[in-house]
């Protein structure tokens, strides 16, 4: 009976128990599509990842990201995991890693301390920003539990963007309304069906601005149609959003950093960094990065 060997890490967090957990099985080369998918939904964590061997011998592995329910293309804190889990492992210090995934080749960028001992990793979304629809005021109110006038639409209505996995994002008035938002599964449902042309499980990214400061926002994040009823650290999300109040934001040379707040209101309080480019000739590109700590380690028998 084959062992596989996990270790699991706090992600976009300095201490145990706060961030995103995630699990990263370290040679999964022999697990089933239905292995990999029923040990995400034994973890139940937000996503477990599963490195496998790069088709391509120039990169460095191959990596596949399960939710509870589902295989997704690409995601943030898995990236960021996941990256920071192999840095540790490899004896050579490494700068980055590209690795195959979904939504083609993810570059991941190893953050390191003075001592040159891993502490993060910082990814560089693997499209440049897509807007696609606008999502009604009234679905994204009450897939939220909120009330229609809690969404603010003065700097953009609720809408779909994507760096490699598509979210709709819509700003909420202030930090109590965040904190008032309460996920309706059966509106969740109801919006998939409803919504042309929205993401299939159609996950939600709310924000508001700290301080009336569009560099600081506080998200929240849902998902419950995958399994994540809410997430505490979104990096695929929050790259989206970064890049899209770039966008939004005027001139048409930027370079802005953003410093964002998630976890709060679930007791696992959260800080991505994210960045954004845009330039009058291109398209908008974004990282989002953050700090690691390893939690636990162990061994499956399938």
């Amino acid at each position: 009976m084959p062992s596989y060997e996990f270790v699991t890490v706090d992600v976009f967090t300095e201490r145990r128990f706060g961030g995103n957990p995630l699990a990263v099985f370290l040679d999964a080369e022999g697990l089933s599509d239905a292995a990999m998918q029923a040990l995400a939904a034994e973890f139940n964590l937000s996503e477990t990842t599963f490195v496998l061997p790069p088709e391509n011998p120039q990169h460095h592995a191959r990596v596949r990201i399960f939710t509870p329910r589902a295989e997704l293309p690409f995601a943030g804190h898995p990236n960021v995991g996941t990256g920071y889990v192999l840095a540790r492992r490899w004896e050579n210090p490494i700068e980055h890693f590209t690795f195959e995934e979904g939504a083609g080749l993810v570059r991941v960028h190893v953050l390191r301390d003075a001592d040159d001992a891993p502490t993060g990793a910082r990814v560089s979304a693997p499209h440049s920003l897509s807007m696609g629809i606008g999502v009604p005021t009234e679905t994204i109110a009450a897939c939220a539990g909120l009330a229609p006038e809690d969404v603010a639409t003065e700097m953009h209505e609720p809408l779909v963007a994507s760096v490699g996995m598509a979210v709709s994002i819509a700003e909420v008035v202030d930090l109590a309304a965040l904190a008032r938002a309460n996920p309706d599964i059966a509106a969740f449902r109801d919006a998939a069906a409803r919504v042309p042309d929205a993401p299939a499980h159609f996950p939600v990214l709310l924000y508001a601005r700290r301080d009336g400061d569009a560099l600081r926002p506080r998200v929240r994040m849902f998902a419950p149609l995958l399994g994540v009823v809410e997430d505490p650290a979104t990096g695929s999300a929050n790259a989206a959003l970064a890049a899209l109040l770039t966008a939004l934001a005027p001139g048409d040379n930027l370079d802005l950093a953003f410093d964002i707040e998630q976890g709060i209101e679930m007791g696992r309080p959260s800080r991505l960094f994210a960045t954004a480019r845009k330039t009058g000739e291109g398209p908008v590109m974004a990282t989002i990065g953050g700090s690691c700590v390893p939690v636990m380690r162990g061994w499956v028998d399938m």
